[in-house]
């Protein structure tokens, strides 16, 4: 099969200034971790979500399993996670013996709202983790009053949503914890992989440098001998008089001083992405097969474009199987409810009361949406969209 647009593993084509940053770092840096440009993507990255504390990290599962860390589960804990998003959204706390408890989705804006955490809350619930899924922000206000009221932690899963706000706070910076993601897939990538966590707490922002590098800290104060008895100290982190355990999870400095540069270019990219994502959804309106989530405002950063098809789910699939068949266009199915997986159904989390997430998945196209994309193939695939709504409307193909 010839495609002709694919769903691109790479989000974004680098600039000539973000390509000489990568080179200037890859001649300069010393250390080539754990160094200046990791500190200045930090500072550069807090001032543009307005956090209160920001650590660079290896990828945003990395930062995840740091806030799952510093949540301080017990055994039979429980923590309330949408069925509808990604695993790396689950298992860093299911890894640190929490139970976990599926909650259902909107079926238009496809992320968790506090009506349906607050079905499932038991008086177990220690942590809530919301998923701005897509690149939409979840209404977390009302998730955060309610947390409050019920004396819960809350995790924003902000992997998707790097820079998108609502009601004048960017994604990530509502709850205690945000984490980002930098994957080759995001509307920013740092060579492939990177993270960021936020806090809002100074006690667990002490002790996140120790929890990314293998428990090291600095000696305190002057040694006479720099050499005695070693390069760095070694501890476990402690919070509330409990011991936490660190791993490696650090960043290079190459990737760091790119993240930096890419900073000053990721409102630009929501925003191209959003403009032609209103524009694909607009020139679909007379295709009610198709549903979207149509939001023009910066509530969306359009990391992904999805849309639900009407009907029985054998009509999504005769319109993917043509689309990449006849046109070369790979569409994709996109979120596998985590309850219906083997992995979480062996751990015991198996049984959800999810109907939305279900239906939603059961009925999902993603389409191919990187930055990348020309404005050649973005006509193409509407234009191979509308003949293949309009074969499935006659009967071709289905």
């Amino acid at each position: 099969m010839d495609i002709r647009i694919d769903f691109s593993g790479r989000a974004i084509r680098y600039t000539e200034e973000e390509i000489a940053a990568v080179v200037a770092a890859m001649r300069d840096a010393d250390p080539l971790t754990q160094g200046g440009r990791q500190i200045a993507f930090q500072e550069k990255f807090k001032k543009f979500n307005g956090a209160e504390y920001a650590f660079a990290f290896m990828n945003g599962t990395a930062a995840l399993q740091t806030a799952a860390e510093l949540c301080l589960l017990n055994q039979g804990d429980e923590v309330v996670i949408p069925s509808h998003t990604f695993t790396s959204s689950a298992y860093p706390f299911a890894a640190r013996g929490a139970g976990l408890i599926f909650a259902d989705i909107d079926p238009h804006t496809r992320v968790t709202t506090a009506e349906h955490i607050e079905r499932v809350l038991t008086p177990r619930t220690r942590v809530v983790v919301v998923v701005h899924l897509y690149g939409f922000v979840a209404d977390m206000p009302p998730i955060m009053e309610l947390a409050k009221k019920r004396g819960l932690a809350v995790v924003e899963d902000a992997c998707q949503a790097i820079g998108a706000e609502h009601a004048g706070v960017k994604a990530g910076n509502f709850a205690d914890f945000g984490t980002f993601s930098f994957h080759s897939h995001k509307n920013i990538t740092t060579l492939g992989e990177g993270g960021m966590l936020t806090l809002k707490d100074a006690r667990r922002a002490e002790a996140v440098p120790m929890l990314r590098h293998n428990g090291h800290r600095a000696y305190a104060g002057n040694r006479p001998n720099y050499w005695i008895p070693a390069m760095g100290d070694l501890d476990f982190p402690e919070l509330d008089g409990r011991r936490l355990q660190p791993a490696n999870y650090c960043i290079g400095e190459v990737e760091c001083a790119l993240g930096s540069v890419l900073l000053d270019r990721v409102q630009t990219i929501n925003a191209q992405k959003r403009e032609r994502a209103i524009r694909f959804i607009d020139e679909l309106a007379d295709r009610p097969e198709l549903i979207f989530h149509r939001e023009a405002g910066p509530r969306h950063n359009y990391h992904l474009l999805a849309a639900r098809m009407e009907g029985p789910t054998s009509r999504r699939d005769a319109f993917m199987r043509r689309m990449y068949g006849e046109f070369g266009i790979k569409c994709v199915v996109q979120y596998y409810p985590l309850n219906r997986y083997p992995y979480y159904q062996k751990l015991g989390f198996g049984q959800a009361d999810c109907p939305n997430a279900d239906a939603f998945f059961d009925h999902m196209i993603s389409f191919p949406f990187q930055h990348g994309l020309t404005e050649t193939q973005l006509e193409y695939m509407l234009d191979c969209t509308r003949k293949t709504l309009d074969g499935l409307r006659s009967g071709q193909g289905a």
